[in-house]
């Protein structure tokens, strides 16, 4: 009789791609444990990721402090199976060496700038949903900054064992694909 390992999914992206809510989704209908490590990192810290990130002279020595919280995770939950929705930089240095400690699935959803710019969600220094309308210009802006993140995350994001294309899907639909994927590697 084979014992089967748990089984960690780690679902990276550029924001608004939908990490969060088809991760959560996703680990509902399948019966695991969900985190945001965004969301974890604000818990852990009590603080804003704003003013977390305000307290470091860079990107790459907050995301060294806060792996921890990753780390964290990953060793409370060693024999559950679990989804873990990363931040963009998922793939990136501290955050990435976490993940290679494991033996994760890593899974990145990509999806048209247009689609992700539909979704554009905006927060405050406090963590808090900003509600906005955005006109044509504030729209043309943020579209060239998607496309900017996909361009400079897609190197990183490369290191995913999958890449799963939800362009065009709503989340169940996006929830499916993912199921059929996960359902191929049991």
């Amino acid at each position: 009789m084979t014992v089967k390992r748990p089984l960690n999914i780690f679902l990276v992206g550029v924001s608004c791609v939908g990490k969060t809510i088809i991760g959560r989704r996703l680990a509902k209908e399948i019966g695991y444990k969900f985190f945001d490590l965004d969301l974890e990192i604000e818990r852990y810290f009590k603080e804003s990721i704003s003013d977390i990130q305000s307290q470091f002279s860079s990107d790459y020595f907050y995301r060294k402090d806060v792996s921890m919280v990753l780390r964290k995770i990953i060793e409370e939950n060693k024999n559950n199976n679990f989804v873990v929705a990363l931040p963009p930089s998922g793939l990136r240095d501290w955050y990435y060496k976490e993940l290679k400690k494991t033996d994760p699935l890593v899974i990145a959803l990509n999806d048209s700038p247009g689609n992700i710019l539909k979704r554009i969600t905006f927060y405050d220094d406090d963590s808090v949903k900003i509600e906005t309308k955005l006109n044509k210009r504030e729209k043309q802006h943020y579209l060239r900054e998607i496309e900017k993140d996909i361009k400079f995350f897609k190197k990183y994001n490369a290191n995913a064992d999958y890449q799963v294309n939800i362009n065009g899907l709503n989340i169940k639909e996006s929830v499916n694909k993912l199921k059929a994927l996960i359902n191929t590697l049991n």
